[in-house]
C-alpha cells in the first residue's frame, strides 16, 4: 500500500498540471476579462470625458483598444496601463509560466479588485466554508447511513415508507427553499426569531467566554448546516439503501445464515464491508461539494462569506488570481481526499489491493 500511495502523491502536481492548463485556456478564451470589466467600469462612471482628456487624445477613442469589448472611447494610453496592472502586456506562455512557479511554492497572487492576497482572502473565508462543509456532510452521514441500512433491512415495512416519503421531500425541493423556510420560521422571517440570520458569530464575539463563544458558533449555523442537511441526506440514504439490499440477497449472506450466523454478526460482520465500499467512494465529492459548491446558495441567503461565494464573486469579475488561486486549492484537496478515499477502501476491506491491482 506504501508503493501504491507514493505514485499517487507524485501524481498530483501532473493531474494538477493538467487541471490548471485546461481551465487557463479556456478562460483566456471566455468573452470578458479584467481588462474589460474595468473598462466597464470606466464607462459607467458619470463624469464628462472632455473635462478628462485633451482634445488630441480624444480623436484616439475610437480606434484605441480594439481588442477588447467596450473599448470606444478610451484612451490608449488607459488601456495600455490596465494591460500592465493585470500582466497582459506579456505573452501567454509567460503568464503562464510565472503562474506554475508562483503556484508550486503557493504563492496565489493579489486579488484584482481588492486589497489583499489571495492568501488572505482564502484563509479569512475558509472557516465558513470548513464549518458547514465538515458539520453538514458528519451529520449527513450519521443520519443517512444508519437510515439506509434500516430501511434495507426493512425493506416494505411502514417505517420504509414513512421514511421514503422525507427522501422524496428531501430530495424534490431545492436547498434554498429549505433555507428560505428556516428563515421565515425560525430567524425573524414571519414568525419566530430564535437564531441570527448573518454572519458565523456575533459582533461581540470576542468578549464572550469559551462556553459561549461554543454556544454563539452553533446557534449560527444552525439554519445554514440544518438547510443543507436536509437538502443532501436524500441521495445518500436511497445510496446506502441500494447498495445494502444487494449485498443480502448474495449467496455468501445465505450461507452465512445456513452456519447459524445471527442478523446482526451478518450484517455488519459481512454486509457492513462490501455494501459501504460504494459509500465510502462517494465522500470525496460529497465534501468537496459541501465545502466548496454545495453551500454557495446558502452562502448567500445567510450573509455568509465562505469560498464558494468568494470562486462565484471572482469568476463575475473576471478575478483571475483569485479564480486560479480558489481552482488549484479545490483541485489539490479534492486529489488528496481521494486518496484518502482509496485508503479507506483498503481499511474497511482488505481483500482490496491496489498495489495488485496496478
Amino acid at each position: 500500500m506504501r508503493n501504491y500511495i507514493f505514485k499517487r502523491i507524485l501524481l498530483i502536481p501532473a493531474t494538477l498540471f493538467g487541471i490548471l492548463i485546461i481551465n487557463f485556456m479556456i478562460i483566456q478564451m471566455a468573452p470578458g476579462g479584467p481588462v474589460e470589466h474595468t473598462l466597464a467600469k470606466y464607462r459607467g462612471l458619470n463624469v464628462d470625458a472632455k473635462s478628462q482628456f485633451s482634445a488630441s487624445a480624444q480623436m484616439n477613442m475610437d480606434t484605441a483598444g480594439s481588442k477588447y469589448q467596450g473599448a470606444q472611447g478610451v484612451p490608449e494610453d488607459l488601456i495600455k496601463e490596465l494591460e500592465k496592472q493585470f500582466g497582459f502586456d506579456k505573452p501567454l506562455h509567460v503568464r503562464f509560466v510565472k503562474m506554475l512557479k508562483d503556484y508550486a511554492c503557493f504563492d496565489f497572487g493579489k486579488s484584482y479588485y481588492q486589497d489583499k492576497t489571495v492568501w488572505q482572502l482564502i484563509v479569512e473565508r475558509m472557516p465558513v466554508s470548513v464549518s458547514l462543509g465538515l458539520w453538514s456532510t458528519l451529520i449527513i452521514y450519521l443520519i443517512a447511513i444508519p437510515l439506509g441500512i434500516k430501511k434495507a433491512v426493512r425493506d416494505g415495512s411502514n417505517m420504509d415508507i414513512w421514511s421514503s416519503f422525507a427522501v422524496i421531500v428531501g430530495s424534490a425541493i431545492p436547498v434554498f427553499l429549505f433555507a428560505v423556510f428556516l428563515i421565515v420560521f425560525f430567524a425573524g422571517g414571519t414568525y419566530l426569531q430564535w437564531f441570527p440570520l448573518r454572519g458565523l458569530t456575533s459582533d461581540n464575539w470576542e468578549e464572550l467566554s469559551l462556553p459561549g463563544k461554543i454556544i454563539d458558533y452553533f446557534h449560527h449555523i444552525a439554519l445554514p448546516v440544518t438547510a443543507m442537511v436536509i437538502g443532501g441526506f436524500a441521495s445518500l440514504t436511497m445510496l446506502t439503501k441500494n447498495s445494502f439490499m444487494d449485498e443480502i440477497n448474495k449467496q455468501y449472506v445465505l450461507t452465512a445464515r445456513a452456519k447459524g450466523l445471527n442478523e446482526n454478526q451478518i450484517l455488519y460482520g459481512h454486509i457492513f464491508r462490501n455494501a459501504m465500499l460504494i459509500v465510502i467512494a462517494g465522500f470525496p465529492s460529497m465534501l468537496i461539494k459541501m465545502l466548496f459548491t454545495g453551500a454557495l446558495l446558502i452562502e448567500v441567503i445567510f450573509s455568509l462569506n465562505g469560498l464558494g461565494l468568494l470562486g462565484y464573486e471572482a469568476i463575475m469579475t473576471r478575478d483571475y488570481p483569485v479564480i486560479f488561486g480558489t481552482l488549484y486549492i479545490f483541485a489539490l484537496l479534492g486529489l488528496i481526499l481521494k486518496l484518502i478515499s482509496d485508503i479507506t477502501y483498503s481499511l474497511v476491506d482488505p481483500r482490496i489491493n491496489f498495489e495488485a491491482q496496478n
